[in-house]
């Protein structure tokens, strides 16, 4: 028989990375797209039924290389995000509000339009949005960011109801504290400092392995069990607000 075959967008690091991992070793040939392919190329040599692809979700032209590329696909892990700052919503840039809804949003679109069809004529397709409780719950200088999750938790919902009937799970993994080695610094633009802060004495973040296990078990049910949401935190946050983090004595 032919491998299902899955396709996980921003699978250079962190989530997407562990993701490809993790749905290789579930038997998936997958498909790992991202814009750095010298990192794509180190995880396909690194893990059998990897193939590694360029692919930048912004870019119509992109995406639609990559869909025109397939015979089939079984599973599309719309994973391909990220925050950019964390100023209040009066001192906001322009370029990083579209940068994050364009790829947040917008890619998740350009992907999930691009192969719902062949998601559709697999017989059971399954599509999962990577979002954030950031896409449930504002926080302060969260405003872009949670503006682009909010968008993209409503996309999944919207989805849901389009495609009842149809032959196409929905699932929406919305993760709390994850530390990663390129989240807040990204977010805090190269500040390794600041960044380290997010995660100072927190014990025990969610690691990407922690999110791939979630999205492997959502993905892997039985064809009539749709896992629609999962919220998925460490032990130490209750809410985005309330992080228990130990303090060292000096």
């Amino acid at each position: 028989m032919t491998k299902k075959t899955a396709v996980v967008t921003g699978a250079s690091s962190g989530i997407g990375a562990a993701t490809a991992r993790r749905l290789a070793a579930e038997g998936y040939q997958v498909v790992a797209g991202a814009r750095r392919r010298d990192r794509l190329e180190k995880l396909a040599a690194e893990v059998d039924g990897i193939i590694p692809v360029t692919l930048d979700v912004t870019s119509q032209e992109s995406v639609d290389a990559l869909a025109a590329s397939l015979d089939r696909c079984d599973v599309l892990v719309n994973n391909a995000g990220g925050a950019i700052g964390l100023e209040p919503v009066a001192e906001g840039s322009v370029e990083d509000w579209q940068r994050m809804y364009d790829v947040n949003v917008l890619g998740t679109f350009r992907m999930t339009r691009a192969l719902l069809p062949k998601l559709i004529e697999s017989g059971d397709g399954v599509l999962v949005l990577v979002t954030s409780v950031a896409g449930h719950v504002s926080y302060e200088g969260g405003g872009g960011y949670c503006a682009a999750k909010h968008a993209q938790a409503s996309m999944a919902a919207t989805l849901r109801l389009e495609l009842c009937g149809r032959p196409v799970r929905v699932i929406e993994v919305a993760p709390g504290m994850v530390k990663t080695e390129e989240f807040s610094l990204t977010r805090f633009r190269g500040d390794a400092e600041r960044a380290a802060k997010v995660y100072e004495g927190v014990p025990d973040p969610l690691t990407a392995d922690d999110i791939a296990d979630v999205i492997a078990f959502a993905v892997t049910r039985p064809p009539h069990v749709n896992i629609d949401q999962i919220v998925v935190r460490p032990r130490a946050q209750a809410a985005q607000h309330k992080v228990h983090r130990v303090t060292q004595d000096a």
